[in-house]
């Protein structure tokens, strides 16, 4: 057969989300509408597969060196071990053996939307080696129901749209479906941004589940200041993305600084004294706003820096234990392509 010949691949690029991560989580969008502003940076989620002769399934996680072999498909399991490999598998209905291998450029639980990116990777290598067509929509659409209703995983919607489409995107959801609006930034918008955007990783992950768990009991539960902060950060994430296509870019940060204010009353655990301290330092030293890139408790630091102090809030983060990560935008969603095999 030519397929087993060949070896799949697919990336899919990780996201930074500037504005409205939260109002993405059923059931608020539901009810009242959500919208995130988020962009795709260069660092990806990857998937490469070997057909086998045989039914079996050979399953690996490169960064946490985690295999596991299975005489079937038919005899997946999840059980807290490689499950996302295994759901996507079961989603597509695949009945053929393979070796299948993963590795991201950022851990799951860092806030960049890893697991969420992993598995619209995971679709794409699989539907590339079975030729099924899928659009990136569909492709959003079957990871988001595979993650929260196949395996039951807390979250929003917004990571599954920014892997697929990639690039800067402003996304609306609604009851009756999500829209993806890619914004057409000016260039000398986008370069500035790279040159004044820090992105700083705290040293520490965190399962974002238990936080936005937390954050839809109390939502549910009609708690005024969640309520609050989520309609706060719909209006500011429709102000920010004004900002950016008028580039004015301290206005940007600003707006950054108060999301981050009302993102802090969504839920227990979204930050915490450690991080509440590297954000102080990094006003004092120049930042003009920041914020976590994902639900919050630790990952990545986003600072939008004053031009002349960039290196001086870097500093000053270091110092602290934080880690500086060079990015630049990522204008491409998921991507996948098969390669001969090497004899």
């Amino acid at each position: 057969m030519k397929s087993l010949s060949r070896y799949y691949r697919a990336r899919a690029p990780l996201r930074i989300s500037f504005c409205g991560g939260g109002t993405d989580v059923s059931p608020y969008p539901e009810q009242h509408g959500g919208c995130v502003l988020s962009a795709t940076i260069d660092h990806y989620a990857y998937a490469s597969l070997r057909p086998r002769r045989d039914s079996r399934v050979a399953l690996a996680s490169l960064d946490y060196d985690i295999v596991a072999r299975y005489d079937h498909p038919k005899g997946l399991r999840f059980d807290g071990s490689l499950d996302l490999l295994k759901a996507a598998i079961r989603a597509l209905r695949v009945k053929r053996g393979m070796d299948l291998w993963t590795h991201s450029d950022a851990p799951p639980g860092s806030g960049l939307g890893a697991s969420s990116t992993l598995m619209v990777t995971l679709l794409a290598v699989l539907r590339e080696w079975l030729k099924q067509e899928l659009s990136p929509y569909e492709m959003a659409e079957l990871a988001y129901k595979v993650e929260r209703e196949d395996l039951g995983l807390a979250g929003g919607r917004q990571d599954q749209y920014a892997a697929a489409f990639g690039g800067f995107n402003f996304i609306e959801f609604q009851a009756d479906g999500t829209v993806v609006t890619p914004l057409r930034l000016a260039r000398t918008t986008l370069e500035e941004l790279e040159y004044r955007l820090l992105l700083c990783y705290v040293g520490q992950t965190r399962q974002s589940a238990r936080i936005i768990e937390r954050q839809t009991r109390s939502y549910v539960s009609g708690a005024a200041r969640t309520v609050a902060a989520l309609d706060a950060l719909k209006t500011q994430t429709l102000e920010m993305k004004r900002a950016l296509l008028l580039g004015k870019i301290d206005a940007f940060g600003e707006l950054l600084h108060r999301a981050w204010e009302h993102k802090k009353s969504l839920a227990e655990g979204i930050s915490n004294p450690k991080l509440d301290q590297m954000y102080r330092v990094a006003r004092k030293e120049g930042a003009i706003g920041g914020k976590l890139t994902g639900a919050g408790g630790g990952g990545y630091f986003l600072f939008l820096t004053r031009f002349d102090r960039r290196h001086r809030v870097a500093g000053a983060l270091e110092k602290l234990g934080g880690q500086m990560v060079p990015f630049q935008f990522e204008s491409r969603g998921v991507r996948s392509w098969s390669v001969a095999r090497e004899r």
